[in-house]
């Protein structure tokens, strides 16, 4: 999830109303009326999603509303688990698939062993939905980061086939107006992919201890790698996160792009829109391919980012609320995700994922995905955002091996701790 940069979880649910966005269901219900709030985080669940979350919801259930309210990520750090722990809590939220343990061991969510939900969901979502053998949110959508570019860019430069290839050809491109290869340092979901292609990892249990991976044998290789993209491909603040990366590829400045699949969204939107993208430009002949492995025919495994919806173990209707998630997760809802390009929660709803080569790009990208370890102390590995910092630091020219030694002991000491 995709998700991006997470503050502590443990600290944010100290934190005092004061923080929280409205929205909560404040008003008193009975059993015939009263509302149900569902919190969404972004632009990417869309319109015709909520309303058709709305609609069925209203339309089955006389005398209740529906309100969808819109968050962002830094409400999901900042303000969530003050909100989930007052008397004026949402019903169903949105979280991050990293995130969702660390809720769900706070006591944040209700098990959903009770309610009838799809046998058929994504295994990595769903695994990420389930803490000490009990599900606790319904997987939501998934999404991962696949390479864009514009044929009017990329020319007559041959497409990689390898990581070195790729590599290689972002350096060969890269001039002082143009990048190669769109990096910023402190993008970790997208340094990952090169970790995990050399066989490198994050963390590994070891019986009771937590084992991390960066200074291994392939994190070292792929975090050197990394290095020379940085050097010799990017022109991408070193201490940049991956926020607007539309921005540089619509001003005609990114050969290749990787970034979640529905960024499309934002690059095709239109020049005069409230976020300008640009269609009629380098959107007009968007392509993407998965961004590939160490050996032709093969995919580079990628961070499996998305989302799962949980009910708030606060909602004064829990009932009303779980029937919500029940049409959250319904075929129509899940269709509409996937009419939008988002991989959906259920894998009964990807067939109606769209036919262009965005869609097939991530399809085949997921195909080898990983996430980040099921613990809920990864929040706090997130919310510390030591590996964006190692990661700076690597960009800046800093000794690869030093600083993934310095980052394994960071996260062990807060994995085993």
């Amino acid at each position: 999830m995709r998700k991006l940069g997470i503050a502590a979880l443990g600290a944010v649910a100290a934190l005092t109303l004061a923080g929280c966005s409205a929205g909560g269901s404040a008003e008193e219900t009975t059993a015939d009326s009263g509302t149900i709030t569902v919190w969404v985080v972004g632009t990417d669940t869309p319109d015709t999603a909520r309303d058709y979350l709305k609609d069925t919801f209203e339309s089955e259930n006389d005398g209740w509303t529906l309100d969808i309210v819109e968050k962002t990520w830094a409400d999901v750090s900042d303000t969530y688990a003050a909100a989930l722990q007052s008397n004026d809590s949402p019903d169903v939220v949105e979280v991050g698939n990293t995130q969702t343990a660390s809720f769900a061991d706070q006591g944040l969510f209700l098990p959903l062993d009770d309610v009838d939900l799809p046998d058929d969901f994504l295994g990595g979502l769903q695994d990420s939905a389930t803490y000490d053998g009990t599900l606790y949110a319904a997987p939501y959508y998934a999404g991962g980061r696949i390479v864009f570019y514009s044929d009017q860019i990329l020319g007559d430069t041959v497409l990689p086939e390898t990581l070195d290839e790729y590599v290689a050809t972002g350096e060969a491109r890269h001039t002082d107006t143009v990048s190669g290869i769109y990096a910023p340092g402190r993008d970790w979901y997208n340094a990952l992919p090169y970790v995990w292609a050399h066989g490198g990892f994050i963390a590994e249990q070891e019986g009771d201890e937590w084992k991390a991976g960066f200074s291994s044998e392939g994190g070292i290789e792929g975090l050197t790698q990394l290095q020379q993209v940085y050097t010799n491909a990017s022109n991408a603040a070193k201490d940049g996160d991956e926020t607007d990366p539309q921005v540089p590829f619509c001003a005609g400045e990114v050969v290749f792009l990787s970034a979640p699949a529905w960024v499309q969204w934002s690059i095709n939107a239109p020049e005069d829109a409230e976020n300008p993208g640009c269609a009629s430009t380098y959107g007009a002949d968007l392509n993407a391919f998965p961004l590939p492995g160490l050996e032709a025919g093969e995919t580079a495994p990628i961070f499996a980012g998305g989302s799962n919806m949980g009910v708030a173990t606060k909602s004064k209707s829990p009932e009303m609320a779980k029937k919500a998630l029940q049409i959250i997760t319904s075929d129509g809802y899940q269709t509409l995700l996937a009419e939008g390009g988002l991989t959906p929660g259920v894998e009964s709803a990807a067939s109606s994922l769209p036919d262009t080569p965005v869609a097939k790009a991530q399809a085949t990208a997921l195909a080898n995905s990983k996430v980040t370890p099921t613990t809920p102390k990864w929040a706090e590995v997130e919310g510390a955002q030591i590996i964006q910092e190692a990661l700076v630091k690597i960009a800046n020219g800093g000794d690869v091996a030093a600083i993934a030694a310095e980052l394994d002991g960071q996260i062990e000491d807060i994995l085993n701790g």
